[in-house]
């Protein structure tokens, strides 16, 4: 396997001015546009349709929106002629009114006429539970790797695995926040997908750091981190390369249901990969890990055992 000799380590400084600006960035995002909950948070109306003909949903959002419902999202629902719209709560207006108007601007659409199939309501309350509970996933999950890392390495690791995690989530919600792109539950999805994502990234550059620390007899810990980085390089790029290209083909041709899910995923394997180098190894190298942290215990008696 073809290795690079790149010296990551020596552009640590940088690196930590790098991730300290966007963490800095996304916090501030975060704190003064917050995110801009979709209806499986925030509560809303379902309305259900069925057209004559088949229909093509650009179509229908021109419509919806040159009617003031520019935030609703549609979908086809089994068919081209069965529609999902999905409207968050208008103030003022009660829910029977607003799916009498829904359809009456879904009837605007040119020779195609629509009738009602069924209507929807989530309530606030369903929302608020939902992010709480997805808030509550998110924290069981760090909890999680971080009790797994330690078991499995070293205490040190851990808390390098755990910070690049929660780098990876910062940087991605805060982005989400930045450009007010909708944040639904597909989009938390994504995020749960990018730490599986990123922690795999992280422990294949461990396993690798502590296999090395244990072979390499010469040179520093710092020489053992760029080694291990080195060796795991073309195996990192190009993970993360076929699977932007499939995000990429999501992203431009899935449609907009799943739009945002594979922007968060993209934005999260680009930070993801950075962070298992510059934020999970450069840390834990600045805790000072050594040999002797990874060195297997030497059994009792075990010098006998070779005597002849």
């Amino acid at each position: 396997m073809f290795h690079c000799n790149i010296d990551f380590l020596a552009k640590r400084p940088w690196a930590y001015l790098f991730s300290s600006v966007l963490l800095l960035a996304a916090i501030v995002s975060l704190a003064v546009n917050g995110l801009r909950l979709g209806i499986d948070f925030t509560g809303g109306t379902l309305v259900e349709v069925g057209y004559q003909k088949p229909l093509e949903l650009p179509v229908l959002r021109q419509v919806l929106a040159s009617h003031g419902f520019g935030d609703a999202i549609v979908q086809h629902f089994g068919t081209t002629q069965d529609v999902l719209i999905r409207l968050k709560p208008v103030e003022g207006v009660k829910q029977a009114e607003l799916s009498d108007r829904v359809l009456e601007v879904a009837n605007q659409v040119p020779e195609n006429h629509a009738e009602l199939r069924r209507i929807e309501f989530v309530g606030p309350q369903v929302g608020d539970e939902l992010a709480e509970d997805g808030g509550l996933a998110l924290l069981y999950a760090l909890i999680g790797i971080l009790i797994y890392v330690a078991w499995r390495f070293e205490w040190k690791f851990a808390v390098g695995a755990v910070a690049a995690l929660v780098h990876d989530v910062l940087i991605t919600l805060g982005v989400f926040a930045l450009w007010q792109w909708e944040f639904d539950l597909t989009v938390l999805a994504a995020i749960l997908a990018v730490i599986g994502y990123s922690l795999n990234d992280t422990i294949v550059v461990f396993d690798r750091i502590r296999e090395n620390f244990r072979k390499l007899r010469k040179g520093d810990s710092e020489c053992v981190v760029n080694t291990s980085l080195n060796e795991t390089l073309s195996r990192t790029l190009m993970t993360s390369f076929t699977t932007v290209l499939v995000l990429l083909a999501l992203a431009f041709f899935g449609g907009s249901i799943i739009h945002n899910f594979a922007l968060a995923l993209l934005i999260g394997i680009f930070i993801g990969t950075y962070s298992s180098i510059y934020v999970a190894s450069a840390l834990t190298l600045r805790l000072g890990v050594s040999r002797e942290d990874l060195l297997l215990p030497e059994k009792e008696g075990q010098e006998i055992d070779h005597l002849p």
